[in-house]
């Protein structure tokens, strides 16, 4: 049973479960869930108790210091419009990170990842019904990539994520029934093959790398029976996949294609993202220190492209966040960045609880894998599973 210190937490609480279950079904009914959470911290009084718990959090701090550099970086932007929206993107990091960091309750973590699941499931279940011709494709949905409440490249990440957690469930809970066992396992296999009957190539490989953290956390003391069947599990199911599903297969020989014949595939998906990262990286030569501003990058990516590459579409990001901080904010934005994941490692590795060291070592690795295919820490999809994720994994350090 848990004892809520006042109506406020009670009231937070609601919402933080809220705000898992609804951010896998719905954009606004996350931010109101969310943005309600924020109001009622500011309007709530204890300012003074509630700046110490900010101030004694270092990935708070890291958090809060990641969006100063934003702002910064328009004191030398020249579109400042740009930069005002990628600033108001990059708002979760100020008060969505620092604030709920500060609430989350380690005795809800359960309600938490819950939530999440259910919502997932609903999610899953309706991609199988499209799937399988029994509901008419809507919103995102097509009958070959059937992602209905979110496109592929933001649900197979949160699937890969979801699969995660319930790998680790399986591997690290002795206390599982056998009913829970078994619908865990269920949910396992259905969501993988969900995995390749979808189009999102990021998350199908953050799905490989989830299973190999898995074994090489369940398995940690012995590193060579974790890579025999790291290996094994990938390839007996990547084969499985390139060979049942038409779409994966599809997808493989292109991705494959792109690459391997760059020159006459650069208006490819791949081509397009690798022709984006080459010239956000001259864009950072340019100033590899404090970058180019906050708001610049799609007027000075169009004129670059104009020169470099006239026959590939312009873009105001290179679906890749390492060039995209880079090129805005240079190694100093980098750097900043780059402080919020190692102080992730930090907390998880000297927590006493199993599941929050787990979680806690996966997510960032996880985040730090597909974030070179896609700015994933812009969209609001997967910049609000980090966060949410984020704010009750790394609250708890020693407290365990």
């Amino acid at each position: 049973m848990v004892n809520y210190q006042s109506s406020v937490d009670r009231s937070y609480q609601y919402l933080l479960i809220a705000a898992f279950f609804l951010l896998p079904l719905t954009v606004s009914g996350n931010n109101i869930a969310i943005w309600l959470i924020v109001i009622l911290f500011f309007i709530s009084g204890d300012y003074k108790n509630k700046i110490k718990k900010i101030l004694s959090n270092k990935l708070a701090i890291a958090s809060i210091l990641f969006f100063t550099i934003h702002i910064i970086g328009l004191i030398w932007t020249e579109d400042i419009l740009w930069g005002l929206e990628i600033s108001r993107k990059m708002l979760p990091f100020l008060f969505v990170l620092p604030i709920f960091l500060t609430i989350t309750r380690k005795d809800n973590t359960g309600l938490y990842i819950g939530a999440f699941l259910l919502a997932i499931s609903i999610s899953e279940t309706l991609s199988y019904l499209i799937w399988f011709g029994v509901i008419e494709p809507f919103k995102y949905a097509q009958l070959h990539n059937p992602t209905a409440l979110m496109s592929h490249i933001s649900y197979n990440p949160f699937l890969a994520f979801a699969i995660y957690l319930v790998l680790n469930k399986l591997f690290s809970d002795e206390f599982l029934s056998q009913f829970e066992r078994a619908l865990y396992t269920f949910f396992t296999l259905t969501m993988s093959v969900n995995m390749f009957i979808t189009g999102g190539r990021a998350g199908q490989v953050m799905f490989f790398a989830a299973i190999t953290i898995v074994m090489f956390q369940y398995f940690k003391n012995s590193q060579t029976k974790a890579i025999l069947i790291s290996i094994t599990l990938i390839t007996f199911i990547f084969y499985s996949a390139f060979t049942f599903s038409p779409e994966f297969n599809k997808r493989v020989i292109n991705g494959v294609e792109n690459v391997t014949q760059y020159d006459e595939n650069r208006n490819t998906s791949v081509g397009q993202r690798m022709t984006f990262v080459l010239n956000s990286y001259e864009l950072f030569l340019r100033n590899p220190i404090i970058g180019i501003g906050t708001g610049d990058f799609p007027n000075e990516y169009k004129e670059l492209n104009k020169i470099n590459s006239p026959d590939v579409i312009n873009t105001v990001q290179p679906h890749n966040m390492y060039m995209l901080i880079l090129s805005q904010l240079g190694l100093i934005g980098l750097v900043s960045f780059l402080l919020i994941f190692y102080l992730q490692f930090s907390i998880a590795l000297s927590s006493r609880s199993t599941l929050f060291k787990n979680i806690g070592i996966a997510m960032p690795l996880l985040f730090l894998i597909i974030m070179w295919s896609d700015s994933y820490l812009l969209g609001h999809y997967t910049s609000t599973l980090y966060i949410l994720f984020s704010s009750f994994v790394y609250s708890h350090n020693l407290d365990d």
